[in-house]
């Protein structure tokens, strides 16, 4: 076991900054905290943690690699990444003044259910994250290394980004920190909703163009 340490601590390193990297699961998960209850926001970054298993159990099973080397079903991948993206900017650009509340109300809360839901598709429809995996499985992690010990990365990987997202969560979801936002917070919606409009756009531009998933190094990937 102390063989791998050193892999694994590659594997934490390279993880820790792919999650900390602005991306549409930090734009969705600042939106929930923001304009949902607390646990709201903590079950959609249970979701998003969720979304990692989906990438670490295709990447396990060598399906990754086929969704990597065959460009129409990355292409399919990325045309429905790009379609939840567009659906959710959506929602942010309808947002109004006033939006944020110190404690959201009946009238603004979303179900438990939808909350883990909105994490889960987030993360498991992103092809960027695919893209992450895919490489982190093929790349940093040794094809000799027990698939017990591939899975325990990936658990690790799930448990890691539950809890990052948790943290953001949390601080977002605190009385001063919605009150300094809610001034403006309708205008930053927007502006999230604009990102997440240009990543889509992005996505599917790639797909007319016809590029070819990449096949080799780690990605700076913007999760």
């Amino acid at each position: 076991m102390q063989n791998y340490w050193p892999e694994f601590l590659t594997v934490a390193l390279v993880h820790l900054l792919a999650v900390a990297s602005p991306g549409p699961d930090f734009a969705v998960m600042l939106r929930q905290a923001l304009f949902q209850s607390r646990r709201n926001a903590l079950l959609t970054a249970i979701g998003i943690g969720g979304g990692i298993l989906v990438h670490v159990c295709y990447s396990l099973l060598g399906i990754g690699l086929l969704i990597q080397q065959s460009v129409l079903l990355f292409s399919m991948l990325k045309v429905l990444g790009a379609l939840y993206l567009t659906w959710i900017a959506f929602q942010c650009l309808r947002a109004r003044a006033g939006g944020i509340h110190v404690e959201a109300t009946p009238q603004t809360s979303q179900s438990g259910r939808a909350a883990l839901r909105l994490g889960f598709l987030t993360n498991a429809l992103n092809p960027k994250a695919t893209l992450f995996f895919v490489s982190l499985f093929s790349v940093v992690i040794s094809p000799g290394t027990p698939i017990a010990l591939q899975a325990g990365y990936g658990i690790y990987m799930a448990l890691a980004t539950g809890l990052w997202f948790a943290m953001v969560a949390v601080c977002f979801t605190l009385p001063q920190v919605r009150r300094g936002f809610n001034r403006f917070g309708h205008w930053l919606d927007r502006l999230m909703g604009g990102v997440l409009l240009l990543l889509a756009g992005q996505l599917l531009l790639s797909t007319v163009s016809g590029s070819e998933p990449p096949s080799a190094p780690i990605p700076g990937t913007d999760r």
